[in-house]
């Protein structure tokens, strides 16, 4: 941003311990900070800043912007105050169907037919991913007949008529005007939260506990995560072209934590994350993620990608420690 010129009473004047106290406030938060850059023909020249604040050191701040971090003097800082966080970038419906399409090939359902752009899948009740009509293209038919294929799919397969759509498409946006609602019956709430991150990122983070990563499900991971309560079950878990099944290990070797990873193309899905209540708030779900990002890094995938219900404030504020940024938001609609 170019330097400001600046005449009448300078912002300099201000009382130094006033501007400190203003610093001190909006550490931690997104500012625009006006600073001292020099003097034309006596007069100051200041400029803005604008990022996320942090304390420099040596009486020193750094504001984080978009074009790299800027450390500014104390003394020269003339004015500071928080701003909203700039709004975000909202991914294409491309991409949003691509990375749709990816999970839910990484979530196996054991039924899964073509309509169109959409997938009718079941798994016989095991998870709303694998057990709803997943809408993220045009279906090639008139949206009220392609709803009609989904109720007579879920009929004949005797699971709930439910459409798994991103929050705010054309396909969500089409179904409401057909008529279709929330689905309140979904017993783990009806809005999921789409995460992605980094895999070097991720691989990089601190771990404080040893991982065994194998291509099958061991004891030891069906120990953590639960044993399968049907073959449907089976089938999603372990399904999956490329998975990897992660398990913790305390100091005796006992097993304390797993997670899934499935690598499917240049993504690596991460679910099933699970530890022992005895030894939860440790590390374990860093070390496990750690872990598995590192493994997809091995097998070629660059970005990892999750999902988490909008209900579970634990796992998305891990994930969010994590570094992982959302993507994009989906639901699931039932008729009315």
């Amino acid at each position: 941003m170019a330097p400001h010129d600046h005449t009448g009473t300078p912002p300099d004047a201000r009382p130094a311990a006033l501007i400190d106290a203003k610093i001190d406030a909006a550490l931690g938060e997104r500012v625009a900070l006006r600073h001292r850059i020099g003097e034309r023909e006596g007069r100051p020249l200041h400029t803005d800043a604008v990022g996320r604040l942090s304390d420099g050191g040596a009486g020193t701040v750094v504001v984080d912007t978009r074009k790299g971090p800027v450390r500014v003097e104390r003394a020269a800082v003339v004015a500071v105050r928080v701003v909203p966080p700039a709004p975000g970038r909202r991914a294409s419906w491309s991409a949003v169907s691509r990375l749709e399409n990816l999970c839910a090939d990484a979530w196996p359902a054991v039924v899964d037919e073509p309509l169109g752009g959409w997938r009718l899948r079941a798994a016989g009740g095991f998870t709303g991913r694998a057990n709803s009509a997943l809408a993220v293209a045009d279906p090639g038919l008139p949206i009220a007949a392609a709803l009609d294929r989904v109720r007579a799919f879920a009929a004949r397969h005797g699971i709930p008529t439910r459409l798994q759509t991103p929050m705010g498409s054309p396909w969500s946006e089409a179904a409401k005007r057909e008529g279709w609602v929330l689905d309140g019956g979904h017993q783990a709430g009806p809005e999921v939260a789409v995460l992605v991150a980094d895999l070097t990122d991720l691989a990089a983070l601190p771990s404080t506990a040893a991982v065994e990563l194998t291509p099958a499900a061991t004891d030891a991971w069906w120990a953590i995560t639960g044993a399968p309560e049907s073959e449907a079950e089976r089938h999603v878990l372990t399904a999956a072209a490329r998975p990897g099944f992660a398990v913790a290990r305390g100091a005796d070797g006992t097993p304390t934590g797993a997670l899934r990873a499935a690598v499917v193309e240049d993504h690596l899905h991460l679910s099933r994350l699970a530890t022992r209540s005895e030894v939860r708030r440790q590390g374990l779900g860093t070390a496990l993620t750690a872990a598995a990002a590192a493994w997809g890094l091995e097998q070629g995938a660059r970005w990892a990608v999750l999902q988490v219900n909008l209900q579970n404030e634990g796992a998305r504020a891990l994930y969010a420690r994590l570094g992982c940024t959302e993507h994009h938001r989906y639901h699931y609609l039932g008729p009315g």
